[in-house]
């Protein structure tokens, strides 16, 4: 998968994101129990054994009574009782009515259930008073929900709490979905001390491997945060050397200087570069490429922000991919609440907020300041908004393609 070297550089973000893809699929399939499903994706579809409904059901507490003996004087005489899981199997004979309750099956001959506030018992007879002509049925059809046959979930979809609600509908007690991949997160660099460490002068608190392990988990992977190297060959290689993983992300060393060791280090384990460079701002010395055994190596910039960008650009298709789902981005729009100057030679995603206006339209206001360095700008920001590379200036007002960021 090798190629020209002048190929590998200053791809499109297009380009790029379609090398990383052209032979990422699903890694495997196992059983899960339908309680452990949830964030899962389905390696097959599910469809319906049974009708949902399977009877024709009461939607409302009342009574069941056959509609063509309804009258305005008419008593009907009470003859049993239907209940959720304890049916009246019985039919309903003429001027008979069975007490029935939300849920509960209808009773054989009844076509009609009469919500109880329009009901007056006497003893063991029941009258009704309509006040709507003719009045509803307030029955829920057998199958109303879906019938026996019916494509329920498509493979590669992904189980949230209304698609696992439906499974379980369907009677589902486990579900065949995509093997997790394992993603070992590798940060570099002589700077980088811990959370909780007390920092040299010259060093900071290493970050980009506690956010990206939670977006690993977010998008369907199993994260494992690898020790942080320090800028030393022989060590960044026998860390990846080490890890056990489909997917080896490494921060920082991405770029051409001195102490940017990880893809010489990693050449020592047989890297085959496909993405050197990403024309993409902020981003830009993002790169792909396999090790010899086969393993993918995603290398992200160090400075925080360009690593989450190109964490959702690259690494979030490159996990749909790998679980069998979609790896598409969803793009959305939002109309600007200041100008933006034409953009640079390179495609520019920048940290914005939305808000929604009383008519239901989206404004986007990009951060004024886009460092690549800053994770406060990024912690406020719920989108990224799209300035394609040579774009023309844009004034207040003007709609722009935004990817938005999942937020709590």
């Amino acid at each position: 998968m090798g190629g020209d070297k002048l190929q590998l550089k200053n791809l499109t973000v297009a380009e790029a994101r379609g090398r990383m893809l052209a032979d990422a699929a699903r890694l495997g399939i196992e059983q899960v129990a339908l309680a452990d499903a949830i964030g899962r994706v389905l390696a097959a579809p599910i469809v319906a054994d049974r009708d949902q409904p399977p009877f024709d059901a009461s939607a409302m507490d009342g009574w069941a009574i056959r509609r063509a003996d309804l009258s305005p004087d008419a008593r009907f005489r009470i003859v049993g009782e239907s209940a959720a899981g304890r049916a009246h199997v019985q039919p309903i004979e003429a001027g008979q009515a069975v007490r029935i309750f939300t849920g509960a099956p209808v009773p054989p001959g009844a076509d009609l259930v009469v919500v109880q506030e329009n009901a007056a018992r006497d003893g063991d007879t029941v009258s009704f008073t309509i006040d709507r002509d003719p009045p509803p049925g307030n029955i829920r059809p057998a199958g109303g929900d879906f019938r026996s046959g019916d494509a329920l979930l498509a493979e590669g979809a992904r189980i949230d709490a209304w698609r696992l609600a439906l499974a379980a509908a369907a009677g589902r007690a486990d579900l065949a979905v995509a093997r997790r991949p394992r993603v070992a997160i590798l940060a570099t660099g002589d700077e980088l001390v811990p959370p909780g460490a007390t920092p040299a002068p010259d060093q900071i608190f290493e970050s980009g491997s506690f956010s990206l392990a939670a977006l690993v988990a977010a998008w369907g992977g199993e994260a494992v945060r690898l020790k942080a190297q320090a800028d030393d060959l022989d060590a960044i290689a026998r860390a990846v050397d080490a890890a056990e993983a489909d997917l080896i992300v490494t921060v920082g060393g991405a770029s051409v200087g001195d102490h940017d060791l990880v893809k010489p280090a990693l050449a020592t384990l047989g890297l085959d570069l496909r993405v050197q460079t990403v024309a993409v701002r902020p981003g830009k010395p993002t790169w792909f490429g396999t090790l010899k055994d086969g393993r993918r190596v995603l290398g992200l910039p160090g400075n925080p922000a360009s690593a989450l960008v190109c964490a959702e650009l690259f690494l979030r298709p490159l996990l749909a991919a790998l679980t069998g789902a979609d790896p598409t981005l969803t793009i959305s729009a939002g109309a600007l609440t200041a100008a933006l100057p034409a953009a640079g030679p390179r495609e520019h995603w920048m940290r914005a907020a939305r808000a929604v206006d009383v008519e239901g339209r989206v404004w986007v206001t990009p951060f004024p300041d886009q460092d690549s360095s800053l994770i406060g700008v990024f912690s406020r920001a719920d989108c990224l908004v799209l300035r394609p590379a040579g774009a023309p200036a844009v004034a207040a007002g003007d709609v722009v393609e935004l990817l938005p960021l999942a937020r709590g």
